[in-house]
């Protein structure tokens, strides 16, 4: 039986294709549309205003494609990791709630070709790109789809090595046609993947994270080993050739290390780096994973490298550490499931 396909993650322009090929009318588009992305059907045929013929013929080649999450690990503090099957692996999905705000953090790819040394995803090596409908079903299928007020591509892989489909998930995501998000209430977060990164910055609107742990382009690159294709000092050049000083917000993720890049050489080189760029960094406390000998700084460590760069005029937080008692760390979960099943 030949596989159907599904209509969640298609643009409007992709649906218009649709209904035209099978010689319904154009306003169809928008009815399927409307169907899929603000009442969130599950099966074609709730799509009431369509006739019943259109539906038949539909429903022969596609299928809405929204599938529930596998698992749900709770945390004490209230975040919630979900597993999602992606073929015959798993990405996950996590959700994070905080006073007014909950945030879905969402995966882009499964595994990882980046091998950050820090990372469990890359330890699994790169297996797939998703696809827009396994990206907007992550984020349609949690059940605190209602409450979110934020959502971050911060999950499994780099969403500028699948740009295609994470650029159309952000269109349907922000578009009248689709959820309507303001780009605002959205952040991608890459290492930063140069030209890909010009095209997000060219055609989307929605907050910049940029993965830079460590100042210094030698350690950067053990820690990091797509800094020789892809040079944070070319990715800084880049951002400087954009205006980040109004709406849309750019920001610096740094996972520090214990000894490793928490030193006032660091702070120096950071400011130095990031000197006149309208930009903030979020310090992020390591998680640990197995067979990686990194480790975490104190409390006092943290505050201390967060006031010191705040002394010299970068706006700098540190990010309180959610759900660690659920392997909080990205590609932990899926690691260990995918582990259950060989």
């Amino acid at each position: 039986m030949t596989q159907k396909s599904y209509l969640a993650g298609k643009t409007a322009e992709e649906l218009k294709a649709i209904v035209a090929a099978y010689g319904m009318p154009r306003f169809a588009a928008t009815q399927i549309a409307t169907w899929l992305y603000r009442q969130r059907v599950k099966s074609i045929d709730q799509m009431t205003n369509l006739s019943k013929a259109n539906r038949e013929k539909l429903s022969a080649d596609f299928e809405i494609g929204y599938t529930a999450p596998v698992e749900a690990n709770r945390s004490d503090d209230g975040t919630i990791k979900y597993l999602f099957a992606a073929g015959e692996s798993f990405i996950e999905t996590v959700y994070i709630p905080d006073r007014d705000r909950a945030t879905l953090c969402v995966s882009s790819q499964v595994g990882c070709k980046m091998n950050c040394r820090f990372c469990m995803t890359g330890k699994q090596g790169f297996k797939k790109n998703l696809t827009a409908t396994e990206i907007i079903n992550q984020i349609v299928s949690v059940p605190e789809f209602e409450k979110l007020t934020n959502i971050v591509f911060m999950g499994m892989g780099e969403p500028l090595d699948n740009t295609d489909e994470v650029l159309k998930a952000l269109e349907i995501l922000t578009s009248e046609y689709g959820f309507a998000w303001s780009p605002r209430r959205i952040t991608l977060s890459t290492i930063g993947v140069i030209p890909n990164l010009r095209r997000f910055l060219d055609e989307s609107q929605c907050h910049l994270a940029v993965s830079l742990h460590d100042p210094f382009a030698d350690e950067r690159q053990e820690l990091m080993p797509a800094q020789k294709a892809f040079p944070i000092a070319a990715t800084i050049e880049l951002l400087r050739q954009y205006d980040f000083s109004h709406q849309r917000r750019l920001s610096f993720e740094y996972i520090v290390f214990e000894g490793i890049n928490d030193s006032p050489a660091h702070i120096n080189e950071l400011a130095h780096l990031l000197h006149g760029l309208d930009c903030r960094i979020n310090l992020i406390r390591f998680h640990a994973i197995p067979q990686v000998d990194l480790h975490s700084p104190s409390t006092e460590k943290m505050e201390a490298f967060r006031d010191a760069l705040s002394r010299k005029g970068i706006i700098c937080t540190i990010r309180a550490s959610r759900g660690e008692d659920i392997k909080a760390a990205c590609g932990m979960l899926s690691t260990a499931r995918k582990e259950q099943m060989l």
